[in-house]
């Protein structure tokens, strides 16, 4: 997290990826957060061909939820761990969408280039917020150099906070890893690099 210019580490974010077969792409990013004993593990499963949605889940000390997509339903639970409240999720699903989870993953894959941008649609549960296939957006790319190397900076926002948040991926343009993640989120900054 960066405060008045000087940059505090709060926790490692991990993401792994892991082919399950032929056709099944397995990403599942850890957070370890240094206030908190307990890891924030997501896992999402998506078709290698496509990003196609198979599967997605959640698990930390706020809540636990599962959703199995197919092609026309998101079905699965949400439990907020706080109330013990338990949410049914049978969400119907007209259009195509990638997982919410996943379109951080999918952006390196896109056909970047100067000027570009597109809206994404994806699917995303919160009990309290928007919820079902909303939209994120890429909201302009540059060509730069980050610590000598060449990137793609590509600038993104969705609907899950109303566009209020905006994430800046810094992607090596060889590569295609991402190398540096800004949030920017209601004046608070956060940096995983």
């Amino acid at each position: 997290m960066e405060n008045a210019g000087s940059k505090i580490e709060i926790g490692k974010v991990i993401t792994d990826f892991k082919k399950l077969n032929k056709k099944d792409l397995l990403i599942k990013t850890t957070v370890k957060m240094k206030q908190s004993p307990e890891a924030w593990i997501d896992s999402t499963i998506v078709k290698i061909s496509n990003f196609q949605p198979v599967y997605h889940s959640s698990f930390n000390s706020m809540r636990n939820m599962s959703i199995s997509f197919n092609k026309n339903k998101a079905i699965g639970y949400y439990l907020d761990k706080k109330t013990q409240k338990k949410d049914m999720i049978n969400e119907a699903t007209t259009l195509p969408y990638f997982d919410s989870n996943s379109y951080p993953a999918l952006i390196r894959f896109l056909p970047l280039t100067e000027n570009y941008t597109a809206e994404i649609s994806i699917f995303d549960y919160n009990p309290t917020a928007k919820k079902g296939v909303i939209k994120a957006y890429i909201e302009k790319v540059e060509k730069s150099e980050y610590n000598g190397r060449k990137v793609w900076v590509v600038k993104t926002t969705d609907d899950i906070q109303e566009r209020k948040a905006e994430s800046t991926y810094y992607i090596d343009m060889i590569t295609r890893k991402v190398i540096k993640q800004e949030i920017n989120a209601g004046g608070r900054k956060m940096i995983m690099e």
